[in-house]
Formats: structure tokens, sequence, C-alpha cells
């Protein structure tokens, strides 16, 4: 009995190979070299070799040139840099960005078993942290922009160690290599409040009181956060510009 199952839709971006250039190159001191281009038929096999034309030249050198801007786009601004913009290492390797947001209302998502029903509250300013595939946030204390010497409190919301950074679970984190600073905050913004908030991380409530009364309230009376709650810590922002 023939069990086979077709499960090519299944696989991911599927990429055909259209055609190939093959180099060639003299033999002696002075070498010269000269490049055949290759159709491919639908089977991938080579065919109607020819020497590479300027028009395909061209188009090749426009493809690579696309690339290579792609990949010096990261964390570059689409036009004036926002002013909730702190600080920016563009490193394509270890880039990172420093930004904050004020105050603003939120819709946030809890798992069942916190007991908190999932619904709009007001957040309090928030300082972040991101790298490609990892996010620290703190609260702040009041929406004016931050300096160095600002002093940063702990994030009042699940899922966060003590020193900011967050615990994403099974969220699939994917920042390109062109992404621009603009993209890339609005991506972790969107990762942060659009994942379940599910437990403390550590013994200690991140706020003065308990963490899961202080939402249920926010949620039921939609009142301002009430910054009074907030529990600093020993980091002011330069502590994370070092």
């Amino acid at each position: 009995m023939d069990n086979a199952v077709d499960i090519t839709e299944n696989f991911g971006t599927l990429y055909h190979p259209k055609s190939a250039l093959v180099f060639y190159e003299s033999k002696g001191l002075d070498k010269e070299v000269y490049v055949e281009h290759f159709d491919m038929d639908r089977n991938g096999t080579p065919i109607n070799a020819h020497p590479l034309t300027e028009r395909e030249a061209g188009a090749l050198a426009k493809a690579l040139m696309t690339e290579k801007q792609k990949q010096s786009a990261f964390l570059k601004s689409g036009g004036i840099l926002p002013t909730n913009i702190l600080h920016i290492n563009p490193s394509t390797d270890k880039g990172a960005v420093i930004w904050y947001t004020k105050s603003q209302k939120r819709p946030l998502y809890f798992i069942d078993g916190l007991g908190i029903p999932s619904g709009t509250a007001h957040v309090p300013p928030i300082l972040w942290q991101a790298t490609k595939n990892s996010l620290r946030v703190f609260a702040l204390l009041n929406k004016r922009r931050p300096t160095e010497k600002t002093t940063l409190y702990y994030a009042p919301f699940f899922n966060i160690y003590e020193d900011g950074r967050v615990c994403m679970g099974s969220v699939s984190i994917d920042i390109k290599n062109s992404t621009s600073v603009e993209e890339f905050t609005g991506a972790w913004e969107d990762y942060f409040f659009k994942s379940y908030f599910s437990h403390l991380m550590g013994e200690n409530s991140p706020v003065k009181g308990n963490c899961v009364s202080l939402w249920k309230e926010l949620i039921a009376t939609g009142r301002t956060f009430p910054k009074e709650v907030l529990k600093s810590n020993t980091k002011t922002l330069k502590n994370l510009l070092l």
C-alpha cells in the first residue's frame, strides 16, 4: 500500500535555480578571466551558455548592492531620529537600542492561572534596552526624558528577572539585519505586550504590595498607574551604558 504523503506545503520558502555563472581563468602570469552565463531549465539543468552580457552584469551588481545596503541598514532611522531614542549601537552583531515610552494604555494578556482578566490598563513610563534577541525593561517615575542620572525602578510586570531581563517564553523573535530603529523598537514593544504574562521571577514582588491585586484593580477600574507602588533599584540609566 502506498502511504506517500505530499508534505511540500509544510516546507519553508523554496528557491529554484534560475541561472548560473562559470568563471574561467587562463594559465600563465597574465591571467585573464572570462565569465559565461547559463540559464536553467525547469529541472535545474544549465542550458543556453553565453558570455555574460552588460545587462546581466548590471543586474548582478544591483542585486549585490541591494543586499549590501540591507546589511548596513540595521538600526538606521527611516527619517528624523525619534525623540524617545536614547542610545544606539548600530553594530550588526552586537547592535542594541535604549529608548523610553511614556505612560500609556496597553492591552495586557494574562494566563488563566494568575486570576487576572486580560484587558486594557495604564502602564507606567518604561525604559527599554534591547538587542536582536534579548530585552530588558525598567519602570520610570515620570514622563520626562531620562538622563544618565535618572533612577530606574523595577518594571511592575510578570516574567521579568530582577536585573530587568524579560523571559519571552515561546515568543518567536525575528529581528532582521535590515530592520530600522523605528521597526526595531516597535517590534520589541509588540513582542512584550502581546505575549502572555504568566508568573513572577524570583521571590520578591516587583512592586510595593501584591502584583496580582494591582493589575486586577487597574484593569477593573481603568485608573492611572499609581507611581507610588514602584520600587527603585540600585541602577541608573548610566549603568546601562557601561
